[in-house]
């Protein structure tokens, strides 16, 4: 199955501040292995993650290779891989499709796994947009509590994503728990 995942915020540390560097950028305890505990199982991994600190200034491409590239030097040494990150370098106000909630991040990983669709896929942020994104592309749309998932489960109370039913773990580790002890990952945990 392919698992898609944000960022900031469900990967790595991330606490509304734009993450500027390598040192920066800090995994969230437990995130590494539950990639790799994925990846073991036989589950393809994508990224999909809003950058527009690129954009804005802040850092440069170069900047965000060296970032992924440390995520794939520590999925490396758990056994695990991202098949595909997906991003967007544009500004908010810039009109590009790639943005989510848009989904021309979730298309590019679509056509880079060469599939039909996104139907069965999982889609895993801490925000609303990582979830309208999900939903529009059909696939399972679940919320971590870190990054901005707290806030995000709060307004989901109030206001729900039309058409979706969202499973809510405290982190990644306790997704990839919840996802491979079997079914039930409408389940919240």
């Amino acid at each position: 199955m392919l698992i898609i995942l944000d960022r900031d915020g469900v990967i790595n540390k991330y606490d509304g501040s734009y993450i500027c560097s390598v040192d920066e950028w800090q995994p969230i305890p437990g995130s590494i292995e539950a990639v790799a505990r994925l990846c073991k199982a036989g589950h393809r991994i994508a990224v999909a993650t809003n950058q527009s600190g690129i954009a804005r200034g802040f850092y440069g491409t170069d900047v965000l290779d060296a970032m992924h590239g440390k995520l794939e030097k520590l999925l490396e040494v758990h056994g695990g891989s991202i098949g595909f990150i997906a991003y967007c370098p544009h500004h908010p106000d810039d009109g590009c499709q790639c943005r989510k909630p848009l989904t021309g991040l979730l298309k590019q990983i679509r056509d880079h796994f060469k599939l039909d669709d996104l139907k069965g896929a999982v889609m895993v942020g801490d925000s609303r947009m990582d979830l309208e994104a999900g939903v529009a592309e059909g696939c399972q749309s679940v919320l971590v509590r870190t990054g901005n998932g707290k806030d995000t489960e709060r307004h989901l109370k109030s206001r729900s994503i039309p058409g979706a039913s969202v499973a809510i773990h405290d982190n990644l580790s306790a997704f990839a728990d919840a996802f491979l002890s079997g079914p039930g990952l409408v389940k919240n945990g």
